[in-house]
C-alpha cells in the first residue's frame, strides 16, 4: 500500500509523466485551465460543479491549504462569471484531524460562496467509515444558518434508505450516485442489478418528493427510467437535474441537453488526480471497464 501512495503522490514521477493518461477526466492541475474547461462547458449549456481534487488529510496545515484553494476558486468563478457552484470532500478539509477543525474550514467555504450567483457547496460522500461524520458535519453546518449546503447519498450502502428519508424529512438537496468506494458485503450491495434497483427506488423518492435532486449516474437504463418516471408523474425538468462526470459519455449529456434537461458536470482539477483517477474509477472493476469503454469511444 506504501508503494501506491508513493506512486499516487502529487510529486511523483508517475503524476509528472503520466497526465495524460487522465486529461480526459480530469480538467487540469491548475484552477484557471478548470475555469476555461467549465468556460466550454457552459457554451455546450451545461452548468459544473469544481472539485479541488484531495482527500484523506492528516495535517491541519494541508486542510487549510484546501480550504484556502477554494476560497480563491470561489473568487475566480465570480469574476469569470460561470455557471458553476463548488463540491469538498470533508476528509481534505480536515476530518480525519478533527470533526470541529473541519466544521470550521467547511463552514468558512460556505460563507464565501454566498457571494457567487449560485452559492451553493455540496459535501461530498466517501468512504463508509466516514458517513456518519460527514453527516453530522452537514448538519452542524445547516444548524448554523448555512442553506446554501447539500450532501450526496450513495446507493449501494444499505444505510442509504433511512439517510434518504431523513433528506427528504429536512429539505435536503441530495445529489444520489451509486458509490465508487470498495465496501464489505456487510456494509454495502455488490451486485449491480441490486444496486440498480435501490438506485431507482431512492430516486423515485427523490423526485416525487425531495428538494431539487442531482440524478448523478451514466446508466443508460437509470436514465431511462428516471426520464419515464418523472414524466409520468408529472415532474417537470426542471425540478432536478442530471449530474455526470467530465469527459465520461459526452454524447449522452448532450443528448441530455438537446432534449431539455438541465446537467450538470462534475469537474476535477488538481494536482492530486492520480488518488482521484486510480480510486474513484480503477477501484472498482464496474468503473474501469466503463472508462475503458469511454475511452475506446473517443
Amino acid at each position: 500500500m506504501a508503494v501506491i501512495d508513493r506512486l499516487l503522490a502529487p510529486d511523483s514521477a508517475f503524476q509528472q509523466r503520466f497526465f495524460f493518461v487522465a486529461k480526459r477526466f480530469v480538467a487540469g492541475e491548475s484552477g484557471r485551465a478548470a475555469m476555461d474547461a467549465i468556460a466550454a462547458l457552459n457554451a455546450a449549456g451545461f452548468s459544473a460543479t469544481l472539485d479541488f481534487l484531495g482527500e484523506d488529510v492528516t495535517e491541519r496545515s494541508a486542510a487549510l491549504a484546501t480550504r484556502d484553494e477554494y476560497i480563491r476558486l470561489l473568487e475566480a468563478i465570480q469574476k469569470r462569471g460561470v455557471a458553476c457552484n463548488v463540491s469538498l470532500k470533508l476528509t481534505a478539509m480536515g476530518l480525519l484531524v478533527d470533526e470541529g477543525f473541519a466544521v470550521e474550514n467547511a463552514s468558512a467555504v460556505c460563507a464565501a460562496a454566498h457571494a457567487n450567483a449560485d452559492p451553493f457547496v455540496r459535501i461530498d460522500m466517501e468512504g463508509s467509515a466516514v458517513v456518519d461524520a460527514t453527516l453530522r458535519v452537514y448538519e452542524h453546518l445547516r444548524a448554523a444558518g448555512n442553506e446554501n449546503v447539500g450532501i450526496v447519498l450513495q446507493a449501494y450502502l444499505k444505510r442509504t434508505a433511512g439517510d434518504i428519508e431523513s433528506a427528504i424529512a429536512s429539505q435536503t438537496r441530495v445529489r444520489l450516485c451509486k458509490g465508487a468506494y470498495n465496501e464489505p458485503p456487510a456494509v454495502a450491495l455488490k451486485e449491480m442489478p441490486d444496486i440498480r434497483r435501490a438506485y431507482l427506488r431512492y430516486a423515485e423518492a427523490l423526485l416525487a418528493r425531495g428538494t431539487y435532486p442531482g440524478i448523478a449516474t451514466h446508466d443508460e437504463r437509470l436514465i431511462a427510467a428516471v426520464r419515464q418516471f418523472a414524466a409520468e408523474r408529472g415532474i417537470a425538468k426542471d425540478h432536478f437535474e442530471f449530474q455526470m462526470l467530465y469527459g465520461i459519455r459526452p454524447e449522452m449529456q448532450r443528448a441530455l441537453v438537446a432534449a431539455g434537461y438541465r446537467v450538470r458536470i462534475y469537474v476535477p482539477y488538481g494536482t492530486h488526480w492520480a488518488g482521484y483517477f486510480y480510486r474513484r474509477i480503477m477501484e472498482r472493476k464496474e468503473n474501469a471497464f466503463f472508462v475503458l469503454g469511454s475511452l475506446l469511444k473517443r
